[in-house]
């Protein structure tokens, strides 16, 4: 029955890229995601963590890997926490990682999107959305080490008129520095979205705007099948280990040490 539920999910997979057209560049593995199929398919206990923005909160891509989740691995007990909050930057992510995520016990598999919101929300400069997301990575890394990590691009439609005319937004830019330096796997749905609508595959409209619609968070989520389904095929880890973390950070100024600190704490 096990093996008859791993055939039908990767037949899925596949099919449901034939359907949306993936460009599998677009879909990037770092690594190995074995730390998380331990759990899932060994221990039978799954931890998994979502932190973002408002369509990170919203319903919209994050059930749809929940429930596919839970499908995939009928006999494990699954708790998800949803850490998205609306208007959030990278760099409040970073400071509220431990209250929000890592606090709540160990954790097994973390999604994380940062890219629009610290475009629109925050307008951060380069600096400040390397030290944003390295904090939140290198906590990580740090404090829970045998968690993987992956992280999505969203878009809106400043950074989809770039990325059209076949330039990278700089939150893009700078979040994707800190993933190539700590192996962070990577779902690129900004690109894709872009260059299906050249294609004319796909409309803005049909994919749903900045707050994707129910097209576009199933597209981001099929993205995501695609990865998982590419990094379990034929593994068949036997524990688990740490994930290195380099000697050193890209910023020595990352908030990697961020936390929040009560009112009365606070010294002037």
């Amino acid at each position: 029955m096990f093996l008859y539920f791993q055939v039908f999910f990767f037949l899925c997979s596949i099919s449901f890229s034939m359907v949306f057209g993936f460009d599998q560049t677009n879909i990037i593995l770092r690594g190995n995601l074995d730390n998380s199929l331990f759990m899932f398919e060994k221990k039978k206990i799954g931890r998994v963590a979502f932190m973002g923005g408002s369509i990170t909160e919203m319903n919209g891509y994050r059930p749809l890997i929940m429930d596919w989740l839970e499908k995939r691995f009928p006999k494990t007990k699954f708790s998800f926490n949803n850490a998205g909050i609306s208007s959030t930057c990278s760099t409040t992510g970073a400071f509220r990682l431990n209250r929000d995520v890592l606090g709540k016990g160990p954790l097994d598999l973390f999604f994380i999107e940062f890219a629009v919101n610290d475009n629109q929300d925050a307008n951060h400069n380069h600096a400040a959305c390397i030290r944003g997301m390295e904090g939140i990575i290198r906590q990580v890394r740090t404090k829970s080490p045998k968690t993987e990590i992956i992280s999505t691009f969203f878009v809106n439609p400043g950074m989809l008129k770039k990325l059209q005319a076949r330039e990278t937004p700089l939150t893009m830019r700078a979040h994707q520095e800190v993933l190539i330096k700590y192996g962070v796997s990577q779902i690129h749905l900004a690109r894709e979205v872009a260059d299906q609508i050249q294609k004319k595959s796909l409309t803005w409209s049909q994919f749903g705007g900045t707050h994707p619609k129910k097209f576009g968070n199933q597209m981001c989520a099929e993205m995501h099948f695609n990865l998982l389904e590419q990094a379990w095929k034929d593994r068949n880890p036997r524990s688990r280990i740490n994930k290195s973390i380099p000697t050193e950070p890209i910023n020595p100024f990352s908030y990697f040490n961020g936390h929040f600190l009560s009112p009365e704490k606070i010294q002037t």
